[in-house]
């Protein structure tokens, strides 16, 4: 079939609600096609050469951020305090790991969510289940449950927002290198990590002492005052995704407006259906999750379809297998990939694997977190593959959603703050940025 921004209608599609209006639906969409692009097809074609350098051994991608974006809780502080979780952990893969980083954000669109089920039950009621701000509302009520067409409009303003606020912070100042210090969050519990940031720190100021004493300085280099930062969401509601979607008037070439970088769930990377024939047809860079069931020649012909070109920087394969699953299903993937001689990216996401329940909340524990990622990291340098990136569910909030490091069972509920899946705190993830840094250094020494 020849592609266009439509064309997947025609396909089978999982994952999606169902308007009561559909006269309201397309009044949304029309309007919707008739904003502006949220990102920018030059910035999409930087991120795929930096990515290619990812795909090259020569750069490690680091992405994060909320599982899904709220309404209710949107804020300056929580964007600045994401925003100064990604730089902490960037710079001790910089510097303690020696590679330079891709940095990614789950922001500025991640609002639609994949259920396992089409309903909630609770206290003897059953509902539609929560899909997402962008599609219905979190309270447990029949009438927030409805799917409505208007809330895509208000995802839109507010990851226009997000994008300005993040624009900003990028080239505004509170990137530069000299502020590193002000980027600790200020609630490290654990004195070892903060006195290892720190430290840290110290050394990136003592280098730049010495830089500026030879006339290099954030004055003259912008790169030392500057950052790129970029923005992905699983593009799950191909409504919004279509209406987003623009030609780009320099190129010719079709891009998806709505983020930098898409990916594609678990649960819709059917090869046949809906959303991997969107996304075959955008230029964006393309994230797919793969998960345990996953086979070689699945995922050759995702690779096929979705990177037909064999384009570095163009494919990331995102694992999330499980701590238990892991080194048993990913080791024949790696090799049946491995001789094919495609240009991708593999990352671990270790976060989806390992949701598991404590009474009525949903939780993740950080050992086992921290299992798939050791695993994934020594499974791919056994195997020859360079472990490319990390994806993970964060928040610069000291919330208490994930079970370890200061977080129990009993204290959950604390700062259980998430409307879907239970993200790693501030801590949580920066301790992450020191456990991968040297296994991203050995990673990249070793020989094709």
């Amino acid at each position: 079939m020849t592609w266009s921004k439509e064309s997947w209608r025609s396909f089978p599609i999982k994952q999606q609600p169902t308007y009561p209006n559909d006269k309201e639906l397309q009044s949304t969409l029309q309007r919707l096609e008739k904003l502006p692009p949220l990102i920018f097809a030059g910035e999409v074609r930087n991120l795929k050469e930096k990515l290619a350098l990812v795909a090259n051994k020569e750069a490690f991608l680091l992405q994060g951020g909320d599982c899904a974006e709220s309404f209710e809780n949107f804020g300056a502080v929580n964007i600045r305090d994401m925003f100064k979780l990604i730089l902490q952990m960037a710079i001790v893969l910089t510097f303690a790991g020696g590679c330079p980083v891709v940095k990614v954000a789950r922001l500025a669109g991640q609002f639609a969510k994949p259920r396992s089920s089409d309903y909630e039950d609770l206290d003897g009621l059953s509902l539609p289940s929560y899909r997402g701000d962008i599609i219905n509302g979190f309270e447990f009520n029949e009438e927030a449950r409805v799917p409505q067409p208007k809330r895509m409009l208000e995802a839109y303003y507010q990851s226009a927002a997000t994008l300005n606020l993040l624009r900003g912070f990028a080239r505004g100042g509170l990137a530069d290198l000299h502020q590193v210090h002000n980027w600790n969050l200020r609630f490290l519990k654990k004195a070892e990590l903060g006195s290892r940031y720190e430290a840290l720190s110290e050394q990136i100021s003592q280098a730049l002492a010495f830089m500026e004493a030879c006339g290099i300085s954030s004055k003259n280099v912008p790169n030392l005052r500057e950052t790129s930062i970029y923005t992905s969401h699983e593009a799950l509601l191909l409504p919004y995704e279509e209406a987003l979607t623009r030609v780009d008037s320099t190129s010719g070439d079709i891009y998806d407006c709505s983020a930098h970088m898409l990916w594609i769930g678990e649960r819709t990377r059917g090869l046949d259906e809906a959303h991997v024939h969107f996304l075959s047809g955008v230029k964006n860079p393309i994230g797919v999750k793969v998960g345990p069931t996953a086979k070689p020649d699945e995922i050759k012909a995702l690779a096929a379809a979705l990177n037909p070109n064999n384009e570095a920087g163009r494919l990331n394969f995102i694992i999330r297998m499980g701590a238990d699953k892991i080194e048993s299903n990913l080791p024949p993937i790696l090799k049946g990939l491995k001789s094919e001689g495609l240009n991708l990216i593999y990352s671990i996401d270790p976060m989806h694997g390992n949701t598991v329940k404590a009474g009525n909340l949903k939780t993740r524990e950080f050992d086992k977190i921290v299992a798939e990622l050791k695993a994934f990291f020594e499974i791919a340098y056994a195997e020859g593959v360079y472990a490319g990136g990390v994806h993970l569910e964060m928040t610069g909030q000291d919330v208490t959603e994930c079970v370890g490091r200061n977080v129990t069972p009993e204290n959950l509920q604390t700062r259980y703050e998430t409307q879907c899946d239970p993200r790693l705190n501030a801590e949580q993830a920066l301790e992450i940025a020191f456990l991968i840094a040297d296994f991203v250094k050995k990673a990249r020494t070793q020989k094709n």
